[in-house]
């Protein structure tokens, strides 16, 4: 199962592993569900703030990217 979901940032947290900084992200769905995960720079923009709207792509309900609208 492979969907896109509208969600706001809620947090996001660099994390570094081995010199490769990935993000530690929460977000909440417009049904006020929060979804947290730890993603690599391929799946989360550059610069993501808080509070901003991006597109969530999960795949088996597991969070694995997030994209800013276009």
């Amino acid at each position: 199962m492979l969907g896109e979901e509208e969600a706001v940032v809620l947090e996001v947290k660099p994390f570094d592993v081995h010199g490769v900084i990935y993000q530690d992200v929460a977000i909440a769905y417009r049904d006020r569900s929060v979804d947290r995960a730890r993603l690599g720079p391929e799946g989360v923009p550059e610069n993501l703030q808080p509070g901003e709207v991006v597109l969530a792509t999960k795949v088996a309900n597991m969070l694995v990217s997030l994209r800013r609208p276009s």
